[in-house]
């Protein structure tokens, strides 16, 4: 995988991705940017919600699962020294969905976070989950 970025001056990076897409990334005001995009940590717990959702869709859906709404909550905490890693990550997954069996989203919750979830496994942190599933009729 390959990305170019280039600089548009101040803390302004734009991103080209493979996919064909863009983004622009900055700082806030009060670190000397100019608030254009969101800032690279944002991105890395953007891009693991989007990794493990990923994952927890495609899996449920393999295991005729079928969900209504599904949200997350993702808290970090980061190292008071630099370079301020994430340390620990706390993800909360929020599915909703008739019928859906708990074993089959733990299973798949499971199945992202250790198996499939390149970003989790690309990440020096401690990451821990809690899920929730509402019913409906």
């Amino acid at each position: 995988m390959k990305v170019n970025v280039d600089w548009r001056g101040g803390l302004e990076f734009n991103n080209h991705f493979p996919s064909g897409h863009d983004l622009t990334v900055d700082s806030a005001e009060e670190s000397g940017g100019q608030n254009k995009g969101p800032r690279p940590m944002e991105l890395l717990l953007g891009g693991l919600a989007g990794c493990t959702g990923i994952d927890i869709v495609l899996i449920l859906d393999k295991m005729k699962t079928e969900l209504e709404d599904f949200e997350m909550e993702i808290e970090a905490e980061r190292a008071e020294e630099a370079p301020k890693r994430f340390t620990k990550i706390q993800i909360k997954y929020k599915l909703k969905g008739k019928k859906l069996d708990e074993k089959k989203v733990e299973r798949a919750i499971k199945l992202s976070e250790e198996k499939y979830c390149s970003a989790s496994n690309s990440l020096n942190a401690e990451i821990t989950s809690t899920y929730e599933i509402e019913q409906t009729d």
